[in-house]
């Protein structure tokens, strides 16, 4: 039996959820990186005796198109499966049941799913530090409870989960971060982008066209040289005042 996670995380905080989780599950967690670039993803494959969490962040209500298309890729091959939709304290929205009906497509199992708060990846005023202690403690809970269906190969009878199809229009990007006069062109930026959207020969910006807005260049940049528009984040802060302030707690679905 292998245990996998597989998970799609540029800023960290989906992966720090799928720890919490995987980590009451066995002292040997395989990873697959959907945001690694250089990965063909066509090559993992799975068998009905594996235990899978499939964890994705809500990008406004929906899955990652780019992380989407990379899962579609992997063969479920009849794995037990449990899906962790990781947002930033406004909605995840459709985001759920479209992980749902992927992974359903990729021949994996669900047996359970949970959606779980991590920090804004671009207003970071908003679930700061999070997924924080009493996160960590509530996805431990639901991992054990997760992991006693999984073992007894109980598929579910049909997940009741939040979410509509058809699903919300998917919306754009929008910000794309550039580079300030702290760069000094090491082009990590460039070898980290999940959509290969920043060219190594020029770093200063990134391609609007590919940039998926996740924000690891700013997170990852060794130098603290990579930003988004201040005046586009704070309008985004506007934005997202009444949905994003009270905070939100960790939901499990069995």
């Amino acid at each position: 039996m292998r245990y996998v996670q597989i998970v799609f995380s540029p800023t960290g905080g989906t992966l720090k959820a799928a720890k919490a989780v995987t980590e009451e599950w066995s002292g040997s967690i395989e990873t697959i990186d959907l945001s690694d670039p250089q990965k063909d993803f066509s090559e993992y494959s799975f068998d009905s005796g594996d235990i899978a969490l499939i964890a994705m962040p809500s990008y406004g209500g929906r899955v990652p198109a780019l992380a989407a298309e990379r899962l579609k890729k992997i063969q479920g091959g009849g794995a037990g499966c449990v899906l962790l939709c990781v947002y930033g304290n406004r909605a995840y929205e459709d985001t759920l049941v479209e992980m749902e009906d992927i992974a359903k497509e990729c021949g994996f199992k669900i047996s359970a799913a949970i959606a779980a708060v991590a920090e804004h990846s671009i207003v970071h005023k908003y679930a700061a530090g999070r997924p924080d202690a009493e996160d960590v403690k509530k996805l431990k809970e639901f991992s054990k409870a997760v992991l006693e269906k999984l073992q007894n190969a109980k598929e579910d009878g049909g997940l009741k989960l939040a979410g509509n199809r058809p699903y919300k229009k998917a919306g754009g990007g929008g910000l794309t971060p550039k580079a300030n006069q702290s760069c000094v062109k090491c082009g990590v930026c460039a070898q980290k982008c999940p959509a290969k959207a920043i060219s190594a020969e020029n770093v200063s910006t990134a391609d609007p066209k590919k940039c998926i807005s996740c924000m690891r260049c700013v997170t990852g940049c060794p130098h603290a040289a990579r930003s988004v528009s201040k005046v586009m984040v704070s309008a985004a802060a506007l934005a997202l005042k009444k949905t994003c302030s009270e905070r939100k707690e960790c939901e499990l679905f069995v």
